[in-house]
């Protein structure tokens, strides 16, 4: 298959509402419709449609004195999510290169993305035999352990409105009975700490643990992930649960969380 290259898939509408937005950029000035239309070179009518497409967004907002605009609440918003996802991952680089050292597995922290994590840094284990990166990946809340830990910070209503009546079934030890899978949540809401004994990736298994800032919020999820034969149960309750969880401790501390 020929791949084709990504500028080809550039979809031009939404290339206009960015270039809208890129004109905001210098400062606290606010544009008009004439303005920008100048700017971009293209028909007033359209610019005048993509600011109110971007306005009923909550992007762009409009000074109803003058009628000119100016970049919307949600531009901020974006933008400390942008800033607080970027300190939480260079706080966690020397979390993460202290479990895989001395766990001698791989480690990992993901992200919420509505009903999904995805891994977002990953340092890998040195041993021959070892869970590769999964960078990027996107993974089910339901069967992998940094799912499961954000469903225990959920409430009862968000659980029952977030979880589909049928859950997805990846292996043969994936739950898919839901009242079982609440019963596990409420447990890993009381231990701290979540596991996945092969539930979503057959022969591996992961524990992980929450990461909370000065909020007392969840902001992410560290997580340890071996192939079975070698991160038995056993060796998760002697070995890797301890250090997970002083892991995640500190790593929460960095951030501001006090218990």
């Amino acid at each position: 298959m020929v791949r084709r290259e990504k500028s080809n898939y550039v979809i031009q509408s939404v290339s206009h509402s960015l270039d809208v937005m890129e004109q905001f950029r210098q400062g606290g000035d606010e544009i008009g419709v004439t303005e920008l239309s100048k700017r971009l070179k293209l028909h007033k009518n359209n610019v005048f449609r993509l600011l109110a497409t971007l306005e009923a967004r909550g992007y762009i907002e409009q000074n109803k004195a003058t009628e000119n605009y100016r970049l919307g609440l949600k531009c901020l918003q974006l933008g400390q999510a942008y800033v607080h996802q970027i300190g939480f991952l260079h706080q966690a680089q020397s979390t993460l290169e202290m479990l895989a050292h001395e766990t001698r597995e791989s480690a990992f922290v993901a992200l919420r993305r509505g009903q999904e994590v995805v891994p977002l840094d990953f340092v890998e284990s040195k041993s021959p035999v070892r869970v590769a990166s999964f960078l990027g990946d996107i993974l089910p809340l339901h069967c992998t352990a940094p799912g499961k830990v954000y469903l225990a910070f959920d409430s009862e209503e968000e659980l029952k409105n977030g979880l589909p009546d049928k859950l997805a079934r990846y292996t043969d030890k994936t739950i898919v009975d839901l009242p079982l899978l609440l019963k596990q949540i409420q447990e890993i809401g009381q231990e701290g700490y979540a596991v996945d004994l092969g539930e979503f990736i057959e022969d591996v298994q992961f524990v992980a643990v929450p990461v909370r800032d000065h909020t007392r919020g969840l902001v992410g999820s560290l997580s340890v992930a071996g192939p079975a034969h070698r991160l038995t149960r056993e060796k998760m309750e002697k070995d890797i649960i301890p250090l997970i969880l002083k892991g995640g401790n500190e790593l929460s501390k960095r951030l501001g969380y006090h218990e």
